[in-house]
């Protein structure tokens, strides 16, 4: 098996990377959906966070209220790390059990916003990062999913800075680019990946 942790800042075409990555024929667990399945109703993490941040982070129909829980954390780091102390070690947990229900000889693509901010870059064989300056990230969320300039850079600010993810990579994916040259790209690291996890064959 060889894992992979996929990373990039938010609006860096990450969610197309591990797509395409996935088409390839990897196995991808995305923590984006972890992160969903931990706070499910019922769940001791939601009971925990609505402990902690207040009942009016619940929606009426038992579930998360994602958007009442982001205008607490997201402009408090202090907040945001004490979310983080209840989500990330729950979503480790889940994490562990897909990637062992894999297969050992599955490449394992570990698709993580917050791979570096979790520390969990040092528990993978591979560490890729989809990287775009940070223009083109606040130019992608005003445009693509209506953030205001403001909205953006506080989302981009509240991640691992662009040096501190490219500096934890082992390769690096230019997403600076059309869709078509991205499909080239990925195709080119997916070889990568194969020549890696057969050498650790041998």
């Amino acid at each position: 098996m060889l894992k992979v942790g996929l990373t990039g800042g938010i609006g860096s075409g990450k969610s197309t990377v591990s797509a395409l990555l996935a088409a390839h024929g990897a196995v991808v667990i995305d923590y984006d959906q972890l992160a969903r399945d931990v706070v499910e109703p019922g769940s001791p993490a939601l009971d925990e966070i609505a402990a902690r941040f207040g009942a009016d982070v619940i929606a009426e129909d038992g579930t998360l209220d994602r958007p009442a829980l982001g205008a607490k954390v997201f402009a408090d780091p202090a907040e945001l790390q004490a979310l983080n102390g209840i989500t990330h070690p729950a979503i480790g947990r889940l994490a562990d059990e897909r990637q062992a229900a894999a297969g050992p000889d599955a490449i394992v693509v570990h698709d993580n916003p917050l791979l570096v901010e979790m520390g969990a870059a040092r528990l993978c064989d591979v560490v890729v990062v989809v990287d775009v300056p940070v223009d083109v990230q606040v130019e992608r969320l005003t445009t693509q999913r209506g953030m205001t300039e403001a909205d953006a850079r506080a989302r981009i600010a509240a991640q691992a800075s662009r040096e501190e993810r490219t500096g934890a990579a082992d390769l690096v994916i230019d997403n600076t680019g059309p869709q078509d040259e991205l499909a080239l790209i990925v195709g080119g690291t997916w070889d990568e990946l194969v020549s890696r996890a057969a050498a650790r064959a041998v």
